[in-house]
């Protein structure tokens, strides 16, 4: 089967989750595609992420990868944020095929573009694109690539470790994440729309980690 129809009975699996479930999240917010203040980049340590989702063999079959790109999420300054857009394209297996360099799940494409992707206002070639630019733009600190062992950081020492692997970025610009505020699950970096610049982040963007050294799995 084309990756194209994969893709779409993925989505409409998806959208059947969310209807069962809790819906949209509180701070989700209907608009229009390609209104919007920043982009929000989420960088998924996926070491953390394959301990509880070892199913999943395209990012969790002995891949070794440390981070990978979760998503380029529009954003609004006050803490919101567009999501499920209406959309009249859908990626294509060409689109797909690249975009699995750094997003490798064809699942998380799938939702990604419906999700967040269909609110940038461009269609899924030009999103996608504009997600590996993004990726690409942000240096990872050397510690954290495709450690061997478990690194010993903070989640202050994580941002410090980003900010000087990557002039012009500080603590105003990114935040980290965590899985009951001890294991590192995310982080985040704010970019400016028009140039992918990092800026300042917008209201509800903060860290949830505890204080201390947090549990970073090595890569698998």
């Amino acid at each position: 089967m084309p990756a194209s129809r994969v893709l779409c009975a993925i989505a409409a699996l998806v959208l059947c989750a969310v209807a069962a479930g809790h819906g949209h999240p509180d701070r989700a917010v209907e608009a229009t595609p390609g209104v919007f203040d920043y982009y929000l980049m989420s960088l998924s340590w996926s070491p953390s992420y394959c301990e509880t989702h070892a199913d999943e063999a395209e990012q969790c079959a002995s891949k070794g990868y440390g981070f990978v790109l979760h998503g380029l999420w529009p954003q609004f300054r006050d803490g919101t944020w567009p999501e499920h857009c209406r959309w009249r394209a859908w990626p294509d297996d060409a689109t797909v095929e690249r975009t699995l360099a750094f997003m490798p799940s064809r699942t998380l494409i799938a939702h990604e573009w419906r999700a967040h992707g269909a609110c940038s206002g461009l269609d899924p070639q030009a999103y996608f694109a504009l997600a590996d630019r993004a990726f690409a733009r942000i240096a990872i600190p050397p510690p954290l690539a495709t450690p061997a062992t478990p690194p010993r950081f903070s989640a202050e020492e994580i941002v410090q470790a980003f900010a000087q692997s990557n002039p012009g970025l500080d603590e105003r610009m990114i935040s980290v994440a965590c899985r009951e505020g001890a294991e590192l699950v995310e982080v985040h970096v704010c970019l400016n729309k028009h140039d992918l610049a990092p800026q300042p982040c917008g209201g509800g963007v903060h860290n949830s980690c505890r204080y201390g050294k947090l549990r970073i799995p090595a890569s698998r």
